[in-house]
């Protein structure tokens, strides 16, 4: 039942809660440092120790109870700042349990004290607000003060008599805004979602507006985590004919910032042991792997891979400064039909903060940021956070990476390796946290992998992307009688028993053998509860495994050795540094995946199998390693085929025919370059800029034109 408490009663209850020594002494600080320091904070949990009716309140009517907590303020701030110190009261830290979900926020809410949490997609610049207008009668000459209620400008009905104004009405005179006089606050509008953890099924996150007002702006930033600590107030829809329908916001009294990672994630003493008893099994890999889109089959590396990026690697600090990522990005490249899509949906679903998104991402703010100017921002510019910084501190599966506009492709470097999104527009300058891994998946450039061509050069996406992933999977499809047989067989499996789950008593099923259908699940069911691993991978999170010396040389030679494959005149370079902290990464992950504080040498061995498989297959000629294939988009002996048909192009060119690409082709196919190379050669080079055509059938180098 609801204490009821007059006015003064609430004033002097808050004098004494103030009038607590320590606390007395904070209010007579922020007083001496105002306006540096504007606020009082008080925790929930303080004002209910204190009087637990008092506390409740407090959440049934707070604009009433703040109101009495700022008159008492001012009765205990030494005098000499009684009125000029406009200290604010606010309260946080309510309890875990009584936070309103925003998709269950109701009419019931409206006027009480609500604490919800999310992610802030939105926030506008911050402007000041009119909340107290100084007007001048035309007449009289008198100053009228007229306080503003809402985001509506009132003008006043009349020449206030009881503020010595003439007493006339608006129609008699008129009256003249004194900007200097009125008083501003400063504020800021946001928009908060729901986190992806508390959505399954693909629900759409539901939205909800805030208000922040005076110190607490500029301190949100879109990708934030946070709590909104605040009343929830109604506004009628409709400017000329009034609606019956109402918008709700939240006016913000106090914003708290997630201090630890995967906190909203509960994990009970049950589950934290059978995440325990999970981690020592010697299978553990085997079992996450096959709790990933389980009712795909096959792509048993690519799986393992995407086990160690839910789990992924340690973020580090060096000595100097530089910051090293831990996430792990991952490609698919695939042919069409070969899940890269359903598995996207399943790792965003599976992974405890996973977002999708498509790189033809209908948004403004695309997969980065933006900053836009919309009806949100009422006329003000408004930073929006995209895909990447939704996903801080989780898994951003994006699909249809080829196909991101021109704005993400040139940020989405800094994205993937710095972690962070840049935004500088109309006076916004913002730097965003983008802490995620990725995983991304593309279709070939020509729709089909082509088996005459390398993988790598089908990729329709810039070296300098390509070189930020940390795996690429290159997921062909090729006819095979006896792989296609276990396929079908899967996926006839796994219809079957989708269609007997639809009964509720599988006796019903007439003509075969229900129970049968139901027991036949290997390989179709997550072999981990989703549940289970989603807390599992949480829990992981506090692991911080540290390389053995024996995992550190068995990294280093393999490193070593591949390297050594490119001393010789003339070879490739097999691979650089970066796959070096590739396999880092992924042997702190298969380390975490175990719980364990140590990465070991199997740990190592694991990574190494994982890297070299994707090096085999994408990044290879003729069965030599080329790291060139992905850092450049030509591998070596392309490199050398390049400067031949340069140097013949040169030589050939008539000054303004250039040359006729019939004697080209021939004359590079006597230099040892088959006719369909150089074609592509040709094509590549025409794109990048380099060649062009003085006529139809002719080439000429761009460079030798502005020569």
């Amino acid at each position: 039942m609801e204490s009821k408490f007059e006015h003064k009663e609430i004033v002097a209850l808050w004098r004494e809660f103030m009038s607590e020594k320590g606390r007395r002494h904070e209010i007579a600080t922020i007083a001496d440092l105002y306006p540096d320091i504007r606020s009082l904070m008080v925790g929930f949990s303080e004002v209910e120790r204190f009087n637990p009716d008092l506390a409740q309140f407090f959440l049934e009517n707070p604009i009433e109870t703040v109101t009495a907590a700022e008159e008492a303020i001012q009765e205990i701030i030494p005098p000499e700042k009684k009125g000029v110190a406009n200290v604010h009261f606010r309260i946080d830290r309510l309890p875990r349990d009584s936070r309103v979900e925003i998709r269950k926020i109701r009419a019931k809410h409206l006027g009480k004290f609500l604490s919800v949490e999310g992610l802030v997609r939105k926030a506008t610049e911050v402007r000041p607000k009119l909340v107290a207008a100084k007007f001048q009668c035309a007449r009289c000459g008198k100053d009228i003060l007229l306080e503003q209620d809402g985001l509506h400008f009132q003008e006043p009905l009349e020449c206030d008599k009881d503020q010595g104004g003439c007493g006339r009405g608006a129609g008699s005179t008129r009256f003249k805004l004194i900007v200097e006089e009125s008083i501003f606050v400063d504020t800021q509008k946001i928009e908060a979602q729901e986190s992806p953890e508390g959505l399954r099924g693909g629900a759409e996150p539901q939205r909800l507006v805030a208000f922040a007002e005076d110190d607490i702006t500029g301190q949100i930033s879109p990708g934030d985590r946070i709590v909104l600590n605040g009343v929830l107030k109604s506004i009628q829809k409709g400017s000329q004919q009034k609606s019956t329908l109402f918008d709700i916001n939240l006016d913000l009294n106090s914003v708290e910032f997630e201090e630890h990672e995967y906190e909203e994630i509960m994990i009970t003493p049950e589950e934290e042991q059978a995440i325990k008893d999970l981690a020592s099994r010697p299978d553990i890999f085997r079992m996450v792997a096959e709790s990933i889109s389980p009712t795909i089959y096959g792509y048993d590396i690519e799986k393992e891979s995407l086990a160690l990026q839910l789990f992924g690697g340690i973020q580090k600090e060096m000595d100097d400064g530089t910051r090293i990522r831990g996430d792990i990005h991952i490609l698919l490249v695939g042919d069409p039909g070969v899940a890269k899509t359903m598995i996207l949906r399943y790792m965003a679903d599976l992974a405890p903060r996973g977002i999708y998104a498509s790189g033809k991402s209908s948004t403004a703010a695309g997969l980065t940021a933006a900053a836009v100017k919309d009806e949100f921002g009422e006329g003000r510019w408004t930073l929006e956070a995209g895909a990447l910084v939704l996903a801080d501190k989780g898994i951003a599966c994006v699909d249809e990476l080829d196909k991101m506009s021109p704005q993400d492709r040139s940020s989405i470097h800094e994205s993937l390796e710095q972690q962070t999104v840049s935004v500088a527009k109309a006076g916004i300058t913002a730097t965003l946290q983008s802490r995620c891994a990725v995983l991304g998946a593309a279709n070939p450039k020509y729709g089909r992998f082509d088996e005459n061509r390398m993988i790598a050069e089908q990729i329709d996406l810039p070296p300098t992307l390509l070189t930020r992933f940390d795996v690429i999977f290159a997921m062909t499809d090729r006819p095979n009688a006896k792989e296609d047989t276990k396929v079908a067989k899967h996926i006839l499996r796994a219809h079957r028993r989708g269609e007997a789950r639809r009964y509720e008593n599988i006796d019903q099923i007439q003509g075969v053998d229900g129970n049968m259908i139901m027991a036949d699940a290997d390989k179709l069911v997550p072999t981990i509860d989703r549940e289970l691993l989603r807390k599992y991978v949480a829990f992981s999170k506090r692991t911080i495994p540290v390389l053995t010396d024996e995992a550190m040389k068995a990294l280093e030679e393999y490193y070593v050795s591949i390297r050594s494959l490119g001393e010789a005149e003339g070879s490739s370079v097999p691979i650089t540094a970066r796959q070096l902290e590739a396999l880092i990464r992924l042997s702190e992950a298969s380390a975490r995946a175990r719980l364990s504080n140590i990465v070991t040498e199997d740990d190592a061995s694991r990574s190494i199998r994982i890297v070299d498989y994707f090096l085999q297959k994408v990044a290879s000629e003729g069965g030599r390693l080329d790291i060139d294939i992905i850092a450049t988009g030509f591998s070596k002996s392309q490199v050398e085929h390049i400067q031949v048909l340069r140097r013949l192009i040169r030589d050939l060119s008539d000054p303004s025919m250039g040359v006729m690409e019939s004697e080209l082709l021939q004359r590079a196919e006597s230099e040892g370059i088959p006719i369909e190379k150089a074609k592509a050669i040709i094509k590549k080079l025409s794109d990048a800029g380099e060649l062009y055509s003085p006529r139809p059938g002719t080439f000429r180098l761009a460079t030798e034109e502005r020569a």
